[in-house]
């Protein structure tokens, strides 16, 4: 079954490429225009009363959504904004210790890699991260530093943004965290509606920092975050939204929302979650869930990666794959593959416009709904004849 259609307008935009940066740069789907032009509408139609609409209907229909998606027990742990970076920060400023002790990995995305790097050179942070190589023993690893204490925040990926490998010792860390410290971010941007998340086991213990801009279809600016209930309840960074509803706090000092809004900033644009909304709409009209499309990609994945072996796809035979499809367990929506002439044949494929991704001496791979199989083939065809 193809699901192009739902990618009509996007696809008839460039309908020789080869769109395989699914993990990148998601195409959006019809409907997601949709939501853009509701959006829109909804601004110049409600003019100063829009803000009442997005915090009764808009946000509540978002945060649902997030809920069902990753089975927390209640939507109001949910809270947007517009990146995962703006809650990053937050969190951090509810520390009280400085500087603030991290355990984290050598795998995490540039958000938070960039910003603890300058909070170490600020003298802000000590950092320690545990080599995500080998990650057969990466969980325990990471365990065993969190146990051995002395530290304030955790900081994991649920998938690893480069390898697509993935960190199996959740719920091992939630349950060695504490209100008073430490604290678990997981960062879930390449597993959000990627990989079936269940949280609702740890959902009392743990953050959980993901967006709309890869699987959620939604594009830039939704970021997302779960907070647990009695973590971090005054982050030192705060904009005024965080004032609006139920408030707690000392009388005579800042009081803040007593459910994620706590962790809200200050005006910002709507318009994503409005994207979001309609695209999650639509995937509930097609009865199209997070494991149905990982099915789909996993069969995407399975057939290009026989065409490498088989030598199929050119010199790409030559490349590590980094997380080759095996099994049936969850995994990344992307294959990795090494090789140190990655970046010339990124170049080269997206010469003969067929875009890739690539991260130092990995090339990526990225599968989605918008492919079938006959892309798979034609993606092996330019391989041959390029690299």
């Amino acid at each position: 079954m193809s699901f192009k259609p739902l990618f009509s307008r996007a696809l008839a935009l460039n309908p020789g490429r080869l769109h395989f940066a699914a993990h990148s740069h998601h195409l959006w789907p019809d409907a997601s225009l949709e939501g853009q032009m509701r959006a829109w509408e909804d601004a110049n139609r409600h003019a100063d009363r829009k803000w009442d609409l997005l915090f009764g209907e808009v946000w509540p229909e978002a945060r649902a959504h997030v809920a069902r998606e990753l089975a927390l027990p209640d939507p109001s742990t949910v809270a947007f904004a517009g990146s995962t970076h703006d809650f990053l920060v937050r969190i951090v400023s509810g520390l009280e210790r400085r500087p603030v002790r991290i355990l984290t990995t050598d795998g995490e995305f540039h958000a938070f890699r960039r910003q603890a790097a300058r909070w170490e050179e600020a003298g802000e942070a000590v950092v320690t991260r545990s080599p995500t190589a080998p990650v057969e023993t990466l969980a325990d690893r990471v365990v065993a530093a969190a146990r051995a204490g002395g530290v304030d925040l955790i900081v994991v990926s649920q998938v690893f943004f480069r390898s697509g490998w993935s960190f199996d010792g959740v719920s091992a860390l939630a349950d060695l965290a504490r209100p008073a410290g430490p604290w678990v971010v997981v960062d879930g941007y390449h597993s959000f509606m990627a990989v079936p998340t269940d949280l609702s086991g740890v959902a009392d213990r743990i953050f959980y920092v993901s967006g709309g801009y890869k699987y959620a279809m939604s594009g830039e600016g939704a970021g997302l975050l779960h907070a647990p209930p009695g973590y971090c309840e005054r982050p030192v960074i705060t904009g005024w939204f965080a004032e609006f509803g139920n408030l707690q706090g000392p009388p005579d000092g800042v009081q803040y929302r007593a459910d994620a809004g706590r962790f809200l900033g200050a005006t910002y644009d709507s318009t994503p979650l409005y994207r979001f909304n309609f695209v999650r709409r639509m995937l509930d009209a097609e009865g199209l869930t997070t494991a149905s499309i990982a099915d789909h990609a996993r069969g995407l994945q399975a057939r290009f990666q026989a065409a490498i072996e088989a030598g199929s796809a050119g010199r790409l035979a030559e490349a590590e794959i980094v997380n080759p499809v095996a099994g049936d367990g969850p995994r990344a929506r992307f294959l990795a593959l090494r090789h140190p002439e990655a970046q010339a044949w990124r170049a080269k494929l997206l010469e003969a416009n067929v875009v890739t991704d690539v991260r130092e001496d990995i090339l990526r791979f990225g599968f989605g709904i918008y492919q079938d199989p006959g892309d798979v083939d034609r993606a092996v065809e330019v391989c041959a004849r390029v690299l």
